[in-house]
């Protein structure tokens, strides 16, 4: 049996099944095994606790996102750590699917009008489209842009092939794919190395009136070259999910311009998540008893 401290507010539901798994749940002063973490984007107290319980093998963290927990993970780089990446990836996906389409056919400026207006707005068939991230969010997004008549290259920290993508290339090949580009999708992981990693110089290599989406991290994109580009009228349009920083302040230009979409971090809501970060965690929980692999590990080296 399992001794786990749920940190945070824990779902009734998440501790009726840790239960029912013969987990036993204690205090974070009763020797537990395992701790969970129940707050979204939350440290608690986690590194006190884990300092003062040397006993723990296992750390579930609630998000897919890890930079918030980089100096804990640091510290204690030897535990087994698993996120929440994967879980989310269909409401994710499915969110960056509606402001791909939003950015294309310029609904932001049409919910906003209050006359007929001209016509306006491409399809989403036949264009050349660019997924950046190798994880769970990034594939979502392809199988669902392949529903259409797309042709999709993913760009990973590895070449190996995506489901579903055309082309699958290392971020060695950014460049090269983004030239041309319609759409580009951004799901990767927040890393030094990922830092603006969609920057001035690459939104010129996209095609005339591209878009750009961004669900993974506001980091990943330079949001004030994004919006002269925007104003300047090189991209249609652009939806964001995430930006940096969050809330993204009213005084921003990005809110002000007809083209950009942003919602406020809710690709994946406490509604969709809570059943989603249930079924990982016990799912984690009977592969940390059986001593089987887990899902979502964290290499603390790499940073997701």
């Amino acid at each position: 049996m399992t001794r786990i401290h749920i940190m945070g507010e824990g779902d009734p539901q998440l501790i009726a099944g840790l239960q029912e798994q013969g987990a036993v749940l204690v205090g974070e002063e009763e020797q537990p095994e395992a701790l969970i973490l129940a707050g979204m984007f939350k440290t608690l107290n986690l590194a006190q606790v884990l300092e003062a319980n040397p006993q723990v093998k296992w750390v579930q963290l609630p998000s897919a996102g890890i930079e918030l927990y980089a100096e804990v993970l640091g510290k204690f780089p030897d535990l087994t750590w698993t996120s929440a990446k994967g879980s989310y990836a269909k409401p994710v996906g499915e969110h960056a699917f509606a402001l791909t389409l939003a950015a294309l056919r310029g609904l932001k400026a049409r919910a906003l009008a209050t006359s007929w207006g001209t016509e306006g707005g491409i399809s989403l068939n036949g264009l050349r489209c660019v997924v950046v991230g190798g994880g769970g969010v990034a594939a979502e997004i392809v199988r669902l842009y392949k529903a259409l008549d797309t042709h999709v290259t993913v760009v990973r920290r590895t070449p190996d092939p995506v489901v579903h993508a055309d082309t699958t290339v290392a971020f060695e090949g950014l460049d090269d794919a983004l030239e041309g580009a319609d759409v580009v999708a951004l799901a990767a992981a927040a890393t030094p190395e990922t830092r603006h990693l969609l920057n001035a110089e690459r939104l010129t290599l996209l095609a005339e009136g591209a878009v750009v989406v961004n669900v993974g991290r506001g980091s990943l994109l330079d949001q004030s070259a994004l919006a002269a580009a925007l104003k300047q009228g090189t991209l249609r349009g652009a939806g964001l999910d995430v930006t940096e920083p969050e809330p993204l302040p009213d005084s921003d230009p990005l809110w002000g311009l007809e083209n950009c979409l942003i919602t406020p971090h809710t690709a994946d809501t406490t509604e969709m998540v809570v059943p989603l970060l249930r079924e990982r965690v016990l799912a984690n929980h009977r592969r940390f008893s059986a001593g089987e692999p887990m899902l979502g590990l964290v290499d603390p080296a790499q940073g997701y």
